[in-house]
């Protein structure tokens, strides 16, 4: 019984490591994917207001929202890709405001100016795989 304890004992870090790297690979915050593209205007129980700036050609990993509200201050065009490996071009309009679900994407600025919009995420509405 002590060799089972010594062994658990060991690899229970890597079982702890291993199942925090998958849930972190389902559920990426996009502050920790692209922080320099990011600013947490407000943040409260109940929804996480970011400025986002995203220049031209410049792309975001995988990564994952709530159900949030964009509100576009400049016009933008930007390709969003999924994980099934489809991807959109969407256009967006200066002070449009753009209702989205829950959602797991890249991102890419593929317009010829920066993107620059507000996000209003709501806790209430997570994203889940």
């Amino acid at each position: 019984m002590r060799g089972f304890n010594q062994t658990f004992t060991l690899f229970l870090p890597l079982i702890l490591m291993t199942f925090l790297a998958i849930e972190r690979s389902m559920a990426q915050d996009p502050l920790e994917v692209a922080p320099e593209h990011y600013k947490v205007m407000l943040e409260n129980e109940h929804v996480r207001v970011l400025e986002v700036k995203i220049k031209p050609g410049e792309k975001q990993a995988m990564h994952t929202h709530p159900a949030t509200v964009h509100i576009e201050l400049v016009p933008t065009k930007v390709k969003i890709g999924y994980p099934d490996g489809k991807s959109v071009t969407l256009e967006g309009h200066q002070g449009e405001a753009i209702w989205v679900g829950p959602v797991k994407h890249t991102i890419e600025n593929v317009g010829d100016t920066e993107i620059h919009a507000y996000i209003v995420e709501l806790k209430d509405l997570p994203y889940t795989e």
